[in-house]
């Protein structure tokens, strides 16, 4: 569980990553990952001992009417730290097994009716026009990169790492990103414009060996020229933090060695600054490629 604070935002966000494998939309059924609906309402009251919280919420579309109803919160620590009155959106995760469990999960506090929280860790939530810092890597060559080299390019950036066991959060945002770049391929001209990142938030295994290797069952090709289009790299350390925050990502080790971790994904204009900034793993490479013909106009 991580505080994120952005501006005037305040959030209260359990880390999706792997520990989760929901979609949304997707139809739980036994053993299968639960349907994911989405909330927006206001605290009337918490059980901090049970881990419950009392919501006063819009209707949820295919779901239910708008209510005022009790959920078991999926992380029940964070109960303490809801008051009555903030407005929240979360995700209302149901499962079908022997018999039906509602939990809420990646609970946002959009407005804050007790502004007395205040964070160790300040997140940004990268927006349109943000100018986005020259962070420096080590890709799968061995080769120092940073961002600024890619300049007068749109660059896709993104954050994965290559043990991640979940086929819904890194593979798929991997495998989104081959697509978009086998989209991109097809336009010779956007294609020189253009520049694909996958940076690896796991420093201590994702060698540049391992990154090469890792890269390759998605492009296809371990030829000379093979990553001119799409890099793949990992920080050191210190770097990985400010790269975290700056990019909205949790990070939390594991059992297992394990990452849990949240999903962040923005595109970069040609003159360093965020042209837009994708959450979760619901966009899809049609949307970005989209995005990127916009950019370039």
């Amino acid at each position: 569980m991580r505080i994120v604070f952005a501006g005037c935002l305040f959030a209260v966000a359990a880390l999706a990553g792997c520990h989760s494998n929901s979609t949304s939309g997707s139809q739980g059924t036994a053993g299968s990952s639960p349907t994911v609906y989405h909330l927006r309402g206001k605290v009337v009251s918490t059980d901090t001992a049970h881990g419950i919280v009392v919501v006063d919420h819009e209707a949820i579309p295919s779901f239910m009417d708008a209510m005022t109803m009790p959920y078991q919160l999926k992380d029940p620590t964070i109960a303490s730290e809801l008051h009555p009155g903030d407005t929240i959106t979360a995700d209302v995760l149901v499962s079908k097994s022997a018999e039906e469990t509602v939990v809420l999960d990646h609970i946002v506090v959009i407005a804050q009716a007790k502004p007395d929280y205040k964070p160790t860790v300040f997140y940004h939530v990268p927006a349109p026009g943000d100018v986005v810092p020259d962070f420096r890597l080590r890709n799968q060559d061995g080769r120092a990169i940073h961002l600024n080299q890619f300049r007068g390019k749109t660059l896709l950036l993104t954050f994965i790492y290559t043990r991640c066991p979940l086929p819904n959060f890194c593979p798929l945002i991997t495998h989104n990103f081959a697509v978009i770049d086998q989209q991109l391929a097809a336009s010779p001209a956007l294609y020189g414009k253009t520049h694909l990142l996958c940076v690896s938030f796991d420093p201590e295994h994702d060698t540049p060996a391992r990154l090469r290797a890792y890269g390759v069952e998605y492009i296809g090709s371990d030829a000379k020229g093979a990553f001119a289009h799409w890099d793949f790299a990992v920080p050191t350390k210190p770097e990985l933090l400010e790269m975290a925050k700056y990019f909205d990502v949790g990070i939390t080790p594991g059992p297992d060695e394990t990452i849990t971790h949240t999903l962040s994904t923005t595109l970069i204009g040609p003159h360093g600054k965020v042209a837009q900034f994708y959450p979760g793993n619901e966009w899809t490479p049609e949307q970005v490629v989209a995005d990127v013909k916009k950019l370039q106009g």
